[in-house]
């Protein structure tokens, strides 16, 4: 990625607001580790080597989970909404739309039944971050 992560001129942008695109950047990294070793551990057929991976691996979950608890601390609903979806049984879309439906202060969610999944009902609303 490099240092072009910024869409907008690094030099508008305050200081939290870089810290944060930084943040982004690492939460990126970190699943993109995960995500390699992954691969590799799934093919790897020496358990020594195996096992030196997955300590690797759990090393890149810590530093995931810390890259988005920083982010989620940043973003009130984003963290209302994460709180919503995340270590809950059941359906992760339905969770997803009912968390950010009350995160939105929307009060319409749509019916389990309904295969649109709401999006339809979010045009021309404003971003709710």
């Amino acid at each position: 990625m490099g240092f072009d992560q910024y869409h907008e001129p690094a030099g508008e942008l305050s200081a939290e607001t870089r810290t944060f695109a930084r943040m982004c950047a690492n939460l990126t990294e970190e699943a993109e580790a995960i995500g390699w070793y992954e691969q590799r551990i799934s093919l790897e057929p020496d358990p020594a080597a195996r096992a030196i991976m997955e300590d690797s691996m759990g090393e890149e979950f810590k530093h995931f989970s810390m890259d988005l608890e920083f982010l989620l601390r940043r973003k009130p609903k984003w963290r209302e909404t994460a709180r919503g979806v995340l270590f809950r049984d059941g359906d992760i879309v339905e969770h997803g739309e009912a968390a950010e439906a009350a995160a939105s202060g929307s009060a319409a969610e749509p019916a389990a039944s309904d295969p649109s999944l709401g999006i339809g009902s979010l045009k021309g609303q404003q971003s709710w971050r």
